[in-house]
């Protein structure tokens, strides 16, 4: 081993740690962003010193990093908190179709390959394409650019067997000779790209905290085999972190829904509840409260706890409520934000969404931790959640989300619920909530209603 190499793998080695150190971080909010920065710090050090091992010019290094700093500034800055989980999607599709490009381009310039080389080739571009174009479904699914609902035809789960059997054997044999069966490698890639699509439309879109997680692990995986192709060490050593850390986190995704992973993937789930209209399920009187109703109510409380969902997103109303929280624990109430795993449609949302509002770390309180307490918390703020806060869970063992743990608001003293219509969730469930002898609603936009209970506050004073 030359001086040249050694160096290469001692960089590598520092990227490595970079990596580890920062994916530790990010498993805390208080320390995430730095978490965040010391990763992009490591695959800096990556990409510079492979690109320069590699012979390139430092010039268009450079060149290179200005305009992918560019983009990824323009893109971070213009993105909405409700695209986010549109722009992680997106992310990991370009994960994806980078290694299954690698690959096809390494085989291209030298198809006479090992049989390891092969087969290692293969999943690049095989789960490569798999993450592109499921990726850009679950793309256009949270976009609304296609419909959101699970997807479903008759023999569907046959059709996609039959194409995951199609893939394995065009591998078979183009592992068994690289050389002559360049056709069998472009068959895989358009296999791929067709799996992709078939394995993501089936699942609904109250599902896609879970698929996001999944085609995260997929690209690391995807990059972790092009690492093999490359011969380069540090990429096998990323991709093999970012697949693990996927697939745990996908675990703790389905089990926070206590669902396998098979169910989310092919009981095509929001299929069949999404037929259910927005009156079926629950039924009963609701009552109705006006701003000033809700201000009495949370003036005289002692503990506040404040559930978030998507439709907090929406209403970009992070900022408002960091605003009610503040007056709230001026007013001597404890304030707490009680988060769901799956809240939003992506892991994590409801953890940035509050984040970029500079709530307190430490007053986010996970569902385990706030569920104990609930029966001594004077209020629930319910804003824009809807499956999970939905007592079915617990009680209905007809409804589909039977068995998912969720904030168990409805053992509060009282629960706000903010919602703009009585129309289900994402998941096209009634929530039996709203009819809860100790709930009201307080009906408008969630940015707009909150703003007036801020004003109420401030008219008091």
């Amino acid at each position: 081993m030359n001086g040249l190499t050694i160096t290469i793998n001692f960089f590598y080695i520092i990227s490595a740690v970079l990596f580890i150190f920062g994916l530790k971080m990010l498993s805390s909010p208080a320390t995430a962003r730095k978490g965040n920065l010391i990763s992009a710090l490591g695959m800096l050090l990556a990409i510079v010193v492979t690109l320069l091992n590699s012979g390139l010019d430092y010039k268009w290094i450079v060149l290179g990093m200005v305009i992918g700093s560019i983009i990824g500034l323009f893109a971070a800055y213009k993105v909405q908190m409700t695209s986010m989980p549109e722009m992680v999607a997106l992310f990991n599709g370009f994960g994806g179709i980078a290694s299954m490009l690698l690959a096809w381009s390494e085989f291209h310039q030298h198809p006479e390959i090992s049989v390891f080389i092969a087969v290692v080739t293969f999943l690049s571009a095989l789960i490569g394409g798999v993450t592109f174009s499921g990726s850009m479904v679950a793309f256009g699914k949270l976009s609304e650019i296609i419909p959101g609902k699970a997807v479903v035809f008759k023999g569907q789960h046959l059709v996609n067997g039959a194409i995951l059997l199609a893939a394995l054997a065009g591998g078979t044999i183009f592992a068994m000779n690289p050389a002559e069966y360049y056709s069998a490698f472009i068959l895989i890639i358009i296999v791929a790209l067709l799996f992709g699509v078939t394995s993501v439309i089936p699942i609904g879109g109250a599902d896609m905290p879970v698929v996001i997680s999944l085609l995260n692990s997929y690209s690391g995986i995807a990059a972790c085999a092009a690492g093999f192709v490359i011969h380069n060490n540090i990429l096998i050593v990323a991709g093999a972190l970012v697949g693990a850390s996927g697939i745990i986190l996908t675990k703790i995704m389905c089990k926070a829904m206590n669902r396998s992973l098979a169910n989310v993937l092919f009981s095509g789930f929001g299929s069949t509840v999404a037929t259910q209209a927005a009156g079926s399920g629950p039924q009963g009187e609701v009552k109705p409260a006006t701003a000033e109703d809700v201000y009495y109510i949370l003036e005289a409380a002692d503990t506040v706890a404040i559930v978030p969902g998507y439709g907090l997103a929406v209403a970009q109303a992070q900022h408002v409520v960091r605003e009610l929280g503040d007056l709230l624990e001026e007013n001597g109430t404890e304030v707490m934000y009680a988060i769901h795993p799956v809240a939003g449609r992506m892991p994590g949302h409801m953890n940035v969404l509050l984040a970029e509002a500079n709530v307190s770390y430490d007053q986010l309180i996970e569902m385990d931790d706030i569920n104990p307490k609930m029966d001594t918390v004077d209020v629930c703020v319910v804003i824009g959640a809807n499956d999970v806060v939905n007592p079915a869970a617990l009680d209905d063992e007809s409804s589909p989300i039977y068995g998912m743990p969720i904030i168990e608001t409805h053992r509060a003293k009282t629960v706000i619920v903010l919602k703009r219509s009585m129309n289900p969730g994402f998941a096209g469930i009634q929530n039996a909530l709203f009819f809860s002898p100790n709930a009201r609603m307080y009906f408008g936009d969630a940015k707009a209603s909150i703003q007036n209970l801020v004003g109420e506050f401030k008219s008091s004073d």
